[in-house]
């Protein structure tokens, strides 16, 4: 790794299909340091083989075969520093995977976070909400191990009205319930002040930053996830949900924010769109 340390973060929806569908061809091309890889839903082997002997990956799978997984793959080997999000009894396993990186000398923390889809009035937005108070927990214990830290993933919320095409229509849905929201109303509310949040329950900022967000300005999207369904993907109707998050320290080292969306619906591997981000180590 040199400097420029270039870190790629995609819900890869089953990693065996995406490779079937070309996803090593987009890897081979794209000269990513860090790759950090949610709902992957493989073993272990599997992902070595795919990627092959020159990355190092570390991997949290879920409890349940077949379900959700997070993994990090790197150029340089990791220490893995924690993977259990939450207390003992709440099952983060194949949602949260931290791992730290010497980069030229320099500490990165990298996370791969899988945050729970969720269903209105059923026990899966328990779950979720769970998950969100562990990381509201969780992200300032990060920022204290280490400055320069960022948080990628699936984060399954859409913060803002720009952040999803169809907003109006999704407000009483899971990924855009108020409610939710306003997690991320705290997260990236300044550190240590009080913060409006859409739901009217405020709370302390944690002065994370929304690096998608800051880098491409006030508008629509960019999107990272469209429906297999109907034009949602040709008529660019898609959700922002695909985030890195970092700490202040960490977000004004960042360049270079980058989508990849499929050039067409029949050339996608993933109903998301890889989220590349070049920081200055």
């Amino acid at each position: 790794m040199g400097s420029r340390l270039r870190l790629a973060s995609v819900n890869v929806n089953g990693i065996r299909a995406a490779f079937r569908k070309g996803m090593g061809d987009w890897l081979a091309d794209r000269d990513v340091d860090i790759l950090t890889l949610q709902e992957v839903r493989a073993s272990t082997d599997d992902l070595e083989g795919l990627l092959g002997p020159e990355w190092n990956v570390v991997h949290h799978a879920a409890t349940a075969k077949g379900r959700a997984g997070v993994a990090i793959a790197s150029r340089g080997a990791a220490t893995i520093h924690r993977v259990d999000l939450g207390d003992e009894g709440f099952d983060s396993a194949g949602r949260w995977l931290e791992a730290d990186y010497d980069v030229d000398g320099t500490l990165v923390t990298v996370v791969s976070t899988y945050v729970h889809s969720g269903e209105v009035g059923t026990p899966k937005q328990e779950e979720k909400w769970r998950f969100l108070d562990a990381m509201s927990e969780r992200l300032p214990q990060l920022a204290a191990h280490n400055e320069l830290a960022v948080v990628t993933g699936d984060l399954n919320v859409g913060h803002r009205e720009l952040d999803i095409k169809n907003w109006k229509g999704n407000v009483k849905r899971a990924g855009f319930l108020p409610r939710e929201r306003s997690y991320f109303d705290r997260f990236f509310g300044d550190a240590g002040q009080e913060v409006e949040t859409v739901d009217g329950t405020g709370g302390t900022g944690l002065g994370w930053v929304d690096v998608g967000r800051r880098l491409s300005g006030e508008v629509e999207g960019p999107y990272s996830w469209w429906s297999w369904r109907g034009q949602a993907f040709d008529n660019d109707t898609g959700w922002r949900i695909d985030y890195h998050a970092a700490t202040p320290a960490l977000a004004d080292r960042a360049s270079g924010y980058t989508i990849d969306r499929a050039p067409s619906y029949d050339k996608r591997w993933s109903d998301h769109a890889p989220v590349v981000v070049d920081y200055d180590i």
